[in-house]
């Protein structure tokens, strides 16, 4: 078992430096070219690793950063793909089975992050403030999901916005989970906690803006 636990644990290493290192290098550079959408397949399938990883390494010794991390993603860097492939398919008004699967399933563990974040607070945790926060988040990814797949988007190129927004957020979760994980390796300036939305915080605004840019 502790060799099985070891290779996963460098798979998910391996894995959340590439998709760190592609994501970066995407969110930099210009978007829509060839080499945007090579880079963008390495994070994508580096993401998945990071992901899958992630929720069996939780599941072996449970842990509910883990689970976290795992679950949203999944869901980010699934959806975010997903929703160029259909529109490359010409289906983007008819989603599939693996579609309704990520959403409904994402909206199962946004209720869960919801009722542990509030239990935890309850008991005089304030790590709650985390899984509220992030349970919300994906709420509200959930809600346009459903709002896009039934053809009620607010936007023509809402199959656009949703790849920029679910990229860019799962980018969010990889940062996150680095900044997390080597948290006492940093100087103590800033209490712990708060390196769980730094990465929301400083990268939200370029997703607003991005949005706004490409928006139709």
């Amino acid at each position: 078992m502790e060799a099985l636990v070891s290779s996963l644990l460098i798979l998910h290493i391996t894995a959340g430096a590439i998709g760190l290192i592609s994501g970066t290098i995407n969110i930099a550079r210009r978007k829509g070219d060839r080499l945007h959408k090579v880079i963008g397949i390495i994070f994508f399938y580096a993401m998945m690793v990071v992901g899958f990883s992630a929720i069996v390494l939780s599941l072996i010794n449970p842990n509910y950063f883990l689970t976290i991390v795992g679950v949203f993603t999944i869901y980010m860097d699934g959806t975010g793909f997903r929703y160029i492939q259909l529109r490359l398919a010409g289906v983007d008004n008819d989603p599939k089975a693996l579609d309704w699967v990520m959403t409904y399933g994402m909206g199962l563990a946004g209720v869960l992050f919801l009722a542990l974040g509030i239990n935890a607070l309850i008991q005089g945790n304030t790590f709650g403030i985390v899984y509220i926060v992030f349970g919300s988040i994906s709420l509200l990814f959930v809600r346009t999901d459903l709002a896009n797949y039934r053809g009620k988007a607010k936007a023509r190129n809402y199959w656009l916005l949703a790849h920029l927004q679910r990229m860019i957020g799962g980018y969010i979760a990889a940062l996150t989970a680095f900044l997390v994980v080597n948290v006492d390796n940093f100087p103590p300036i800033l209490p712990g906690v708060v390196y769980w939305f730094l990465p929301t915080v400083v990268l939200t605004p370029l997703i607003i803006l991005w949005s706004r840019k490409y928006s139709m």
